[in-house]
This record gives structure tokens, C-alpha cells and sequence, in this order.
């Protein structure tokens, strides 16, 4: 546990977002997206930021590894592949499926018991596939489900109710926004539902950066660890096949990344250097070559996240143009 209570709630305002990538096609500016960047130092301290870090927001699903987090402090029984998986927005692959399957299973339970919203699979050509298979949504296919059997298996091992686990009153989920508070070190701002069903907390990005440095650079077999450690050995399992996200924990050595919807990432190395993106639009086409020039802002290597610059924009089928990360962005030269 972290010393420090938790600061007050961050303000429910307009957030103040600044410009953090240009579309650039042919050499103009067509296009700008707003939002906010903050890096942390392993000190904790703001390296930098851009736009409005303090506003209170929704990380969606970049809250994941905070919910897992807590739901290990509560004693579920779990590590490696299907820790991953609780912490996961993950693909709808069969493995994914498989996987919470397994744990509806050592729950004693079965896929009725959820209560997320039935899905298509989140990837596209596995999505493609279903309805070619004339196969229907599903609880199971929904990229939260694994988070929510691992909710009712924590549930379950309490003596808690069921029926009601996505009720922000329940124990289970009073005991996930006391750990969101903790690790953020900021009062819950607003609590409204997540697209899944799950109740979902509002604090700042700086908050949601904080909790990053903390999860990562916490003392080994820490629930914290025990969640960095699964969802990195395990990154296709939190994610899926040919996620960005994925290749980004295998392209940066100890990493811990998370995204979510509209425009969310965040990312934090094991000395708890920590960034976090919001991009304001949700445009998931500026996220990453953001939070890419963010990490090499507060110093992994660049030749790490040349992969990460973005697609580029097209003219007839030919390369003409990119999403580009302002210049504030730009790494700081080091002087000897």
C-alpha cells in the first residue's frame, strides 16, 4: 500500500487539449488532432506534458490492469496466461474464448453468469469469419469477458452476490475503486458505465500515468507485479494477434502498456517511467505514433519505436502523407 491518501477528485471541466499530431498529405496540414500527453520521470515527477493532464476523464479500458490489480487483493487465485486475460480487451480469438471458458470453469460457473454486453469479436477478420459461420454475438466474444468471469470468480470466492457484481455498490467493485483511488492517488471524479457494462471511474491521465509507474515498478510478487508480469510474458493474450499494443511490449524490453477506447494509451518501463495519451477525437490513428514519440520523449530508445510512426495516409493506393506527432513531442537532445 502507498503511503500517501489519495489526493482530491481531479475537476470535471472541458479539458483544455492542445494539438498532438498533424495529418500531413503532400506536405501540408490537413488535418490536426487535439488531446494531452503527460511523461513521468522514475521519480514520479511530470517531465513533460501537453494539453491538459488534470481534468478529470475516462480511461475505458486502459483501467484494466488497476481492476486486475484489485481483484488479486481480493484472493483471486490467478497468474501467467489467464491473469493476462482478466486484464484484457482481447481479440475474440479462440484462445481468447478458450481461455474464458477456463475461467468461468474453476469458477464453478458458465457463460450465463456474465453480464457484459454480447459482442462480435473485436478483430475484424475474425469478425468477418463469424458472420460468414452466420454465428450470433456473444458474452463470450465481447473483448471484456475475460475480465468479467475473473470479476465473478472474485465474487464468488467472497460470498458475494452475483447477479448484481457490475453494481458500483457491490464489495467487488467498491474494492476496484479503492484500489483506482489508491494507485492514482486521486479521488474518483465521476462514476458512469463502461461499454461493457462494468462500472467505470474517472481521474486524470497524470493519475492514470501515476498508476502505470506504480503497477510496473512495484515490489516483486506484489498483486501489481504479479499483473505487469502476466500481461507482458502474455501481451497477445491482453490483446490479441497483430495488436499494436502487443508488438509494443515486445518491442520495448519490461514495458507495460494498455489502451483503450477513444484514443487512450498508456505505457510504464519497471523504473517507473510512465506515459500517458489521450487523444481527443478517439481517432485510434494518432494513439500510437503519439504515445510512441511520448516514450521516446521520456528516453527508450527510439530505434525501438520506429515501427510505431503510424500507417501512411494513401493517394491512389501510393504513400502521400502521414499522422505526425507535433515537435513539442520531439525527443530533448542530451548534452554531454
Amino acid at each position: 500500500m502507498y503511503s500517501s491518501p489519495p489526493t482530491d477528485a481531479p475537476l470535471v471541466r472541458e479539458p483544455l487539449h492542445a494539438p498532438v499530431a498533424h495529418l500531413v498529405r503532400g506536405g501540408i496540414v490537413e488535418g490536426v488532432h487535439y488531446g494531452s500527453v503527460v511523461v513521468l520521470g522514475p521519480d514520479g515527477r511530470v517531465r513533460f506534458r501537453l494539453g491538459d493532464t488534470e481534468a478529470a476523464f475516462y480511461p475505458r479500458s486502459a483501467l484494466k490492469p488497476l481492476q486486475a490489480v484489485a481483484m488479486l487483493r481480493a484472493g483471486l487465485p490467478l497468474d501467467g496466461e489467464l491473469l493476462s486475460l482478466a486484464a484484457a480487451s482481447h481479440s475474440g480469438e479462440e484462445r481468447h474464448l478458450a481461455g474464458t471458458r477456463r475461467l468461468l470453469e474453476l469458477a464453478g460457473l458458465a457463460e450465463d453468469d456474465l453480464r457484459n454486453v454480447p459482442d462480435m469479436p473485436f478483430d475484424p477478420v475474425v469478425r468477418d469469419a463469424w458472420v460468414r459461420e452466420g454465428r450470433m454475438p456473444s458474452r463470450l466474444a465481447q473483448n471484456c469477458s475475460g475480465k468479467h468471469a475473473a470479476m465473478l470468480w472474485t465474487a464468488k470466492l467472497n460470498g458475494w452476490s452475483l447477479d448484481d457484481y457490475l453494481d458500483p455498490a457491490h464489495p467487488l467493485q467498491r474494492e476496484i475503486a479503492a484500489t483506482v483511488e489508491e494507485l492514482t492517488g486521486q479521488r474518483i471524479a465521476r462514476v458512469t458505465v463502461d461499454g461493457c457494462g462494468a462500472p467505470l471511474f474517472a481521474v486524470s491521465l497524470h493519475g492514470l500515468a501515476r498508476a502505470f509507474a506504480r503497477i510496473t515498478s512495484a515490489a516483486p510478487g506484489t498483486a501489481e507485479a504479479r499483473v505487469a508480469d502476466a500481461m507482458r510474458e502474455h501481451a497477445e493474450m491482453a490483446s490479441g494477434s497483430g495488436r499494436d499494443v502487443a508488438a509494443l511490449m515486445r518491442a520495448v524490453p519490461g514495458m507495460l502498456a494498455k489502451d483503450g477506447f477513444e484514443g487512450v494509451q498508456a505505457a510504464a518501463l519497471p523504473d517507473g517511467t510512465a506515459v500517458a495519451v489521450k487523444i481527443a477525437d478517439g481517432a485510434n490513428r494518432a494513439r500510437i505514433p503519439v504515445a510512441a514519440a511520448a516514450l521516446a520523449r521520456a528516453g527508450v530508445d527510439a530505434g525501438l519505436l520506429t515501427e510505431f510512426a503510424g500507417e501512411p495516409l494513401l493517394g491512389g493506393g501510393e504513400p502521400v502523407g502521414c499522422v505526425r506527432p507535433v515537435r513539442a513531442l520531439d525527443p530533448v537532445p542530451v548534452t554531454a
